[in-house]
């Protein structure tokens, strides 16, 4: 889809604009210490990086690991998804390239789990960069703990827009259905929970199913669509199973629920409870549940039960009442008067809890910190003397 592509070629330029301002970044500081000599906190390359990257968005969630991890003086091994293989590993190769990147540093190594189990576990990369699922991340972390390395997680996520009642119903709409279908819906940041004052809920539902129903589906190579296929029949029956399940379990289908092929209708539910699959869960395909609240304090309590904390997004005419309630609800990205899915070269990126292990990507600071190491630096000008 022309807007999807559009999205991710101007994020991934931005992510090596970025990246080519590190080296120029002050490589540590000079510490205090008790004693006559100078000390110094310097950072230095960790050696070789290792990043394994998703189907989703591969040329995004590919580069902002391998162009500051490179920029910052490593190599990198970078493990693209076997679907996307050449969007989100061959490309980019090429591309460093044809910029006469020295010969040796990166290295594209396409390949499925056992591949990326051989990664994590190989002792001359120090650091992993891992984005993908929150099932698949555990299994990584554990395996990086046992091998003594760090990884950096950004996972899954289950993010909630919370509409309050003083909200623009038409621009709530609006961003409900983009937070939730941009790209089928395959996003770790997509609005997986529409969570709308009980006075305008009713009238939500009837405006956001009617948006869902007039969206184009379709191939975007061939046609001017809206949603185009899901990445494979596995996640397609996935989406479907906990649509199903949630109607089988009272949730109502106001929109969608039907596919042809990879082709899935944007699907709205209503009447879902916490209990409700596609609620409860991160469905990652174009499926808006939508649940009512009475007061903040319900909001704040259905926005917080989660395992999940990436993104969060609050539709408010009163932006400070915004961010009052976005101070008790865990997670690592907020958006006051926007949905929830959004991107910037320039700013950390992560989540909490089953999201990951914080803001490691993006904003100078967070790439120095995850991609070198920290060594203690001390010079004087003569050999210390000591009482042996």
């Amino acid at each position: 889809i022309a807007g999807k592509a559009a999205f991710e070629t101007h994020v991934a330029a931005q992510e090596c604009y970025e990246a080519a301002a590190l080296p120029s970044r002050p490589p540590g500081e000079i510490l205090p210490t008790a004693k006559k000599r100078l000390s110094l906190g310097r950072r230095l390359p960790a050696g070789v990086v290792g990043v394994i990257a998703p189907f989703n968005a591969p040329l995004i969630l590919s580069i902002r690991s391998v162009a500051p991890a490179l920029a910052l003086g490593n190599a990198v091994v970078l493990k693209p998804d076997p679907r996307t293989a050449v969007c989100g590993g061959v490309v980019l190769a090429r591309v460093f390239e044809e910029a006469g990147l020295p010969d040796g540093l990166l290295h594209v190594l396409p390949g499925g789990v056992d591949t990326g189990r051989a990664l994590v576990a190989e002792p001359r990369i120090r650091v992993i960069s891992f984005t993908g699922s929150t099932a698949a991340g555990r299994q990584v972390g554990e395996l990086a703990a046992r091998h003594l390395k760090r990884a950096h997680l950004e996972l899954g996520g289950n993010s909630a827009l919370i509409i309050l009642d003083d909200a623009d119903l038409d621009l709530a709409v609006s961003a409900g259905t983009w937070g939730s279908y941009f790209h089928q819906g395959q996003i770790c940041m997509t609005t997986g929970r529409h969570l709308v004052h009980e006075s305008l809920v009713q009238e939500y539902v009837a405006r956001l199913a009617a948006k869902a129903d007039g969206l184009p589906v379709g191939d975007p190579a061939t046609e001017q669509v809206m949603l185009g296929p899901i990445i494979d029949g596995g996640q397609r029956d996935k989406i479907h199973s906990l649509v199903t399940a949630s109607v089988d379990a009272g949730a109502r289908l106001v929109a969608g629920g039907t596919y042809e092929d990879l082709f899935y209708r944007p699907t709205v539910l209503a009447d879902v409870t916490r209990q409700s699959p596609a609620y409860a869960q991160e469905v990652f395909g174009p499926v808006a549940p939508v649940m009512s609240f009475a007061t903040a304090e319900e909001a704040v309590s259905l926005a917080a039960d989660t395992e999940y904390g990436l993104s969060l997004g609050i539709l408010t005419r009163d932006v400070m009442k915004g961010l009052a309630l976005a101070e008790r609800i865990p997670t690592g990205i907020v958006h006051i008067n926007d949905q929830t899915v959004d991107d910037e070269a320039v700013a950390p990126f992560g989540g909490v809890g089953a999201s990951g292990t914080g803001s490691r990507f993006g904003g100078g600071a967070a790439n120095v910190e995850a991609f070198t190491e920290t060594q203690w630096v001390t010079v004087q000008g003569d050999i210390a003397g000591y009482p042996v």
